[in-house]
């Protein structure tokens, strides 16, 4: 007797283990989209094409995926900020304005990101905690380092650590997590490199020219 020739086509999922970044980056548009109550694991498998308990084997459960997602996203953006971080060519004012500039870059790329955040602010919650004491917080900190310095030397008033954030995470980078919108109330494509670049220029520009025609006032708080 012949032995059966397999049918062509996609081969069974328990055959076709997705990699590690490509559950995690699932994972991030689905806890992004859906909030973390929202979230399925089971259609996060059928999405990716696997077994159904692929995502279970692989982290254990779904508030131990949040967090796998979380560390390796975070990760990323720190990654792809450090560059920046550590090349202090031009100056203190220079550098804010790179950092601004590749910021907003990397949530062009992954707008997820900040859509998650948007999420989980809402409400207080051990998941919000976890995520802004250990990467929402260290991120500001080590990007804001430029600013203290231009704010000791008299360059700059101090400014909020909270009101900078806000205006470069959820104003300067917001169109790309809120992309709908933005294709409503302005024309072009903002999808394009050369309009990401352009955006992200801009948005350096406007916060770096504000904060140097702000008068220093006495007492106010500093970035920090």
């Amino acid at each position: 007797m012949s032995t059966p020739k397999p049918r062509a086509g996609r081969p069974p999922a328990e055959l076709c283990p997705a990699p590690h970044e490509r559950i995690l980056a699932g994972a991030l548009r689905m806890f992004a989209d859906k909030g973390f109550d929202g979230a399925s694991v089971a259609a996060l498998n059928r999405e990716l094409g696997v077994s159904h308990n692929l995502v279970h084997q692989r982290f254990g459960s779904k508030e131990k995926l949040w967090y796998a997602t979380v560390d390796w996203a975070f990760g990323d953006v720190a990654a792809r900020l450090l560059p920046e971080l550590d090349d202090v060519s031009g100056g203190p004012l220079e550098q804010m304005r790179r950092i601004i500039h590749r910021f907003v870059l990397i949530h062009a790329a992954r707008p997820e990101i900040l859509r998650l955040v948007t999420v989980e602010g809402i409400t207080d919650s051990p998941r919000l905690d976890y995520l802004y004491d250990h990467h929402v917080a260290p991120l500001l900190a080590a990007m804001t380092g430029p600013l203290r310095l231009l704010a000791d030397e008299g360059v700059i008033a101090p400014v909020p650590m909270r009101t900078l954030h806000f205006l470069i995470a959820h104003g300067g980078a917001a169109p790309f997590s809120l992309p709908a919108l933005a294709r409503r109330i302005g024309p072009g494509d903002l999808a394009t490199d050369r309009a990401i670049a352009e955006h992200a220029g801009m948005v350096a520009d406007l916060v770096l020219s504000g904060l140097q025609a702000r008068p220093a006032r006495p007492g106010a708080p500093a970035a920090g």
